[in-house]
């Protein structure tokens, strides 16, 4: 009894830790982000940050599976699973927007050089570049 008791809040104080962490964290983040509007964590540091959690509890979960205790491995288990989930959106999602970022800027460059080169014709059906937009982040 007393060992399955310990399992039990073994896994219940450190999930519930590293939750508090990764809440902590966002909040932290948001918090920053907040007055200027613009994003204080690079996504280098954030994706760190992910990677790291994971591996700590998976190490975390191979150790308690080590010592006998079957509830903390399957709860630091399903936490490493969780947190690299979370990592692979985070990256997808900052691929996803450098791509679209990229092809903005691409598209750009085109329309300027046509219309500089539709400058030097001067046939008077040249149309002015497109006004840059900042691009949200």
């Amino acid at each position: 009894m007393p060992k399955g008791m310990l399992d039990l809040g073994l896994a219940v104080l450190l999930s519930g830790g590293e939750v508090a962490v990764l809440v902590v964290l966002w909040f932290v983040e948001a918090v920053r982000q907040w007055p200027n509007r613009v994003e204080t964590t690079p996504g280098s540091t954030r994706r760190f940050v992910l990677g790291l959690g994971s591996a700590f509890s998976a190490l975390l979960g191979h150790g308690f599976s080590e010592a006998g205790l079957p509830v903390t491995t399957v709860s630091q288990t399903v936490l490493a699973a969780l947190l690299a989930l979370l990592l692979i959106l985070v990256a997808g999602t900052e691929g996803y927007e450098r791509v679209g970022r990229n092809l903005y800027r691409s598209r750009l460059r085109r329309e300027r050089r046509r219309w500089h080169a539709s400058q030097g014709r001067r046939d008077g059906h040249a149309s002015p570049p497109v006004r840059r937009r900042r691009w949200p982040r």
